[in-house]
């Protein structure tokens, strides 16, 4: 336990971020849980798997909105409160989304509740980088956002294993029943969230010195309609087509054209809402991008992996997170160890290794067939969630690294909006290919009643045709992220 003296004040760096990581995880065990309940949740609602998808890209939407205003907050409001109020907000929308009623009529309740959850999230994400880059000095920073990287990497990953072992049957802890309910599956996250909420106000510090920023409303308003205009795009694209003119061109168009006023505003302001220029060095914006391609190609996969389990291998929900165990496992021990690595050989080594087991891991995927044993897929996942881990918090490090001081609240709000924009796109254009592949390539109707074997041996193979663009498209980012890594800057000190 390491005490610091800052601001005459005396607090212990350590519970601080123990603090953070609980909410953290409660946060992302929210986030990620639902890809594996997401066929149970397509049957107690009676909606497809495009519309079940909404409650991710509703989330990442909402998320990504939020992200702009966070370095605004971090800078004007205490430490401590901002905390607060984010893991009050966490508590309520996770449990709006779980007390919801089994109808198609009342889905929007539950996606309401994520939206609340996402407005949280994306307070908390950016606030956590903040923070640790303000109490840590730059040769420390490795190892501390490599903890960092053990909560945004393994424990989404336990999500869908954690997620599977509930849905499976009830079970009995302490004389308490948990049910096999998709609720259930929110239980956990709010009770940590809960708890994450009691110890803030004893341990939690005002870390962030707070200053009076003015608020430029005109941007706040340019940033969210934008962003959220296009990101809502992207959510209607499983649903209704890349093709569709006023429910996914217009929004996406629309959103661009205010985004591209948003950022001329913010190069003109003296006191910008969020301080775009961090992208003119090259040292922040290639690392940045890197450390995006690597969560996309995480985040993609993770939610598509569940349903291609379920629908086509014809797993349980338990045996599906039972799959993917390794991989949260792995993805755990390669944080640690690329954040003690990290100052040792550096990002660019990290990340070009990374990607090329990330490749290595992801190529054999497009030759899945129903009878692939799910050993071999759990252990292609492992192998994958390795590579993603060994890349992605070294190049967060590296872009944080890049900038001064001042500017870290602005850097880290500018890598997350990219982050959570992205995720929102992938996950949008992996679901409207599987979805499209399946409704193109689904049989007649007729087939259905003469002769059923047949349509449902089609409509497997339509599926599993869909899933394997969909990691093509992943492979793609592996590849693509290997090629950018060797631009990212090498430091002296890293090249003795």
């Amino acid at each position: 336990m390491e005490a610091v003296q800052t601001n005459t004040r005396t607090y212990n760096r350590t519970l601080v971020v123990v603090v953070m990581m609980i909410a953290m995880a409660a946060g992302a065990l929210m986030q990620t849980s639902l890809g594996t309940a997401i066929p149970s949740l397509m049957k107690a609602f009676d909606i497809n798997l495009s519309t079940a998808q909404q409650a991710t890209t509703w989330f990442l939407l909402f998320n990504g909105m939020m992200v702009p205003l966070s370095a605004y907050l971090a800078n004007r409001i205490p430490t401590k409160i901002l905390h607060m109020v984010a893991y009050g907000l966490l508590f309520i929308g996770v449990l709006v989304t779980m007390s919801t009623p089994e109808n198609s009529g009342s889905w929007w309740i539950f996606i309401v509740g994520r939206i609340i959850s996402a407005m949280a999230f994306g307070i908390m994400m950016p606030m956590m980088q903040i923070v640790i880059l303000n109490m840590y000095a730059p040769e420390e920073r490795g190892a501390a956002m490599g903890a960092m990287g053990l909560v945004i990497g393994m424990v989404p990953a336990i999500g869908p294993t954690l997620s599977g072992w509930i849905l499976k049957q009830d079970h009995t802890i302490l004389g308490f029943t948990l049910s096999d309910s998709w609720r259930s599956t929110f239980l956990i996250p709010l009770i940590i969230t809960g708890i994450a909420l009691v110890l803030t106000p004893f341990l939690m510090k005002n870390v962030i010195p707070t200053k009076k920023v003015k608020l430029d409303f005109l941007s706040l308003v340019l940033s969210t309609i934008g962003f959220g205009l296009f990101l809502w795009g992207f959510t209607n694209v499983g649903s209704h087509g890349w093709g569709n003119v006023p429910n996914v061109l217009v929004p996406i168009f629309a959103g661009v054209a205010l985004l591209v006023v948003f950022v001329w505003r913010q190069l003109k302001l003296s006191n910008p809402f969020l301080d775009v220029k961090v992208f003119l060095t090259k040292d922040f914006t290639i690392p940045s991008v890197v450390g995006i391609l690597a969560m996309m190609a995480m985040f993609g996969v993770e939610m598509m992996l569940p349903t291609y389990l379920q629908n086509v291998r014809g797993l349980s929900a338990f045996d599906s997170g039972l799959t993917l165990l390794w991989g949260a496992l792995l993805m755990g021990v390669f944080s640690a160890i690329s954040g003690a690595l990290y100052n040792k050989v550096g990002a660019r080594a990290l990340g070009m290794v990374g990607f090329a087991i990330l490749g290595l891991g992801t190529f054999p995927f497009l030759f899945l067939t129903p009878e692939t044993p799910t050993i071999i897929i759990s252990v292609l996942y492992g192998v994958r969630m390795a590579g993603i881990a060994m890349a992605m918090m070294p190049m967060t490090t590296k872009a944080m690294a890049a900038l001064p001081d001042a500017k870290t609240s602005h850097g880290t709000a500018a890598n997350n909006t990219l982050r959570q924009v992205a995720n929102s796109v992938v996950v949008a254009l992996l679901t409207s290919v599987v979805q499209n592949v399946i409704n193109n390539n689904t049989p007649s109707n007729h087939l259905k009643v003469t002769e059923p074997l047949r349509y449902a041996s089609k409509m497997l193979d339509a599926s599993l045709d869909g899933f394997k663009i969909a990691f093509m498209i992943s492979l793609g980012f592996a590849v693509l992220g290997f090629i950018l890594a060797f631009f990212v800057k090498q430091d002296k000190k890293e090249e003795a």
